[in-house]
């Protein structure tokens, strides 16, 4: 069966609807946590970086021990999908900045594609990112331009959250508690599966232009 390594940065932030697009694609998520001093060598093999609520201009010392592990691997011609934090790190790599936003963002969050396609996604962030000279915007939202980039055909960058589920959003509220701004109650089921449509696309695009399969 094939693997596909996946960057966990936070316990209570794991893989969410990631988990069901890979099982249903007949692939086994290879779960690192990166905060536990868990990452795999440095390699070409295609990777998934999921967030974290940690500043990633400076962060903790495994942060930094994670940012040479994928600066060393996108040296290898690594295929990397990155969200939120993760997205800032790719950004950081490849010669972007990331800075603070003047609001934080949170909650149910209306993107708009490059090619006017709109989509209502989940959003808790306080930091954004300027994308380097040879990266593609691909999305943005009212408060914040960079949503979504594109550097190559197999580096994907979202500050957005597609791999939140309803399941993830309670255990990230039973989590940080009054700390959180995430939906409580009955959950938006319509907007959640909308978003998995959009991200079992996303996903197969490129997993495809990582692997050729």
């Amino acid at each position: 069966m094939p693997t596909l390594n996946l960057i966990q940065h936070h316990p209570a932030e794991g893989p969410g609807a990631i988990a069901h697009w890979a099982e249903s694609r007949g692939l086994t998520l290879n779960v690192f946590r990166a905060d536990l001093g868990q990452l795999p060598p440095v390699s070409a093999d295609p990777v998934i970086l999921l967030g974290g609520p940690y500043e990633s201009n400076a962060g903790p010392a495994w942060l930094q021990a994670e940012r040479q592990w994928l600066k060393g691997s996108l040296e290898q011609d690594a295929a990397v999908f990155a969200i939120c934090l993760g997205a800032q790190l790719l950004a950081l790599s490849l010669g972007g900045t990331v800075r603070r936003l003047d609001q934080t963002e949170t909650g149910w969050t209306r993107v708009t594609f490059s090619d006017g396609q709109t989509l209502k996604v989940l959003e808790w962030h306080e930091d954004a990112i300027d994308l380097s000279p040879n990266a593609q915007l691909l999305a943005s939202s009212e408060q914040c331009a960079q949503q979504m980039y594109r550097a190559g055909p197999t580096r994907l960058g979202l500050q957005f959250h597609p791999e939140w589920n309803a399941a993830s959003v309670a255990e990230l509220n039973a989590h940080f508690g009054d700390e959180s701004p995430l939906p409580r109650g009955v959950q938006d089921d319509a907007a959640f599966a909308e978003v998995f449509s959009w991200l079992k696309v996303t996903l197969d695009a490129w997993w495809l232009a990582s692997t050729g399969r």
